[in-house]
């Protein structure tokens, strides 16, 4: 049976090898990116049946032109996957004072994910882009009143995103599922080359572990885990996310901000 897919930060990297494995199989495609001319290309390198959306997530207005659009067009979405990812960048802070890697990795997803549950069945599937790289969430930080480095606030927003896949899957008894999965560390994704100067490994790996994640039984009834590629199975994120209290905090923190800056629930 074919399905409805949306894949976020799909112009290149994991995304890009994952919607050409989707696309192989038949899956009707939304692909999302930044750069039109881009996702031009990724759509006709993907390949099959596929629509573009254009969006900046460092900026949370374009999180809503998105899910409206997307909305306009369908009545029905049965996966998300939640790729698009910041690391190193030369303008870390949005004009709203926010550190854009918390706001693309971690933020960004969690309102897009809130717009488009509407549209998302019981079966459905959210696929939350997390990472071996997990570090206690500095609230302030995540609330742009303190700056980080990039390894800290990427890894911070890793494990927010983390921690928002628990948070919400708990609040969804009857689904759709919501899981956070490691794709596999030092892949060879832009973001590996520019920020580590390292070739990485094969992008099949993540984009292999995206698809399982997606459409495989064996994730069926895994609402609220997390995946780790790199150990080949599930197992414990991040010690904070399993703290009742500091993953409270973090939520909060996150609703605090995008409450603070008008986003819809």
């Amino acid at each position: 049976m074919t399905k409805t897919i949306l894949i976020t930060g799909a112009t290149d990297g994991i995304g890009l090898e994952t919607a050409k494995l989707l696309a192989a199989e038949g899956h009707k495609l939304l692909l999302h990116g930044r750069n039109p001319e881009k996702l031009a290309r990724a759509a006709e390198a993907a390949g099959g049946d596929s629509e573009t959306y254009v969006a900046d997530l460092s900026r949370l207005a374009d999180v809503e032109v998105l899910a409206q659009a997307i909305g306009a067009k369908h009545a029905h979405l049965d996966v998300l996957i939640n790729n698009a990812g910041v690391y190193k960048t030369p303008n870390p802070v949005t004009p709203e004072g926010l550190d854009v890697r918390f706001l693309v990795n971690s933020l960004a997803p969690f309102a897009l994910t809130r717009r488009l549950l509407p549209l998302m069945p019981a079966d459905g599937r959210v696929i939350n882009l997390s990472s071996a790289a997990q570090s206690p969430v500095n609230t302030r930080a995540l609330a742009g009143e303190v700056q980080l480095g990039e390894m800290e606030a990427y890894s911070q927003s890793k494990l927010a995103i983390t921690i928002w896949t628990r948070e919400l899957a708990a609040s969804l008894p009857d689904g759709p599922a919501i899981i956070a999965v490691n794709p596999g560390s030092l892949l060879a994704s832009k973001m590996v080359q520019e920020g580590f100067g390292i070739a990485g490994s094969d992008l099949g790996i993540g984009a292999d572990i995206l698809r399982r994640a997606a459409l495989s039984d064996e994730f069926a009834g895994a609402s609220g885990k997390y995946f780790d590629n790199d150990r080949g199975g599930f197992g414990a994120p991040h010690r904070d996310a399993l703290d009742e209290a500091k993953a409270r905090e973090v939520m909060t923190a996150i609703n605090d901000v995008l409450e603070r800056l008008g986003v819809k629930g």
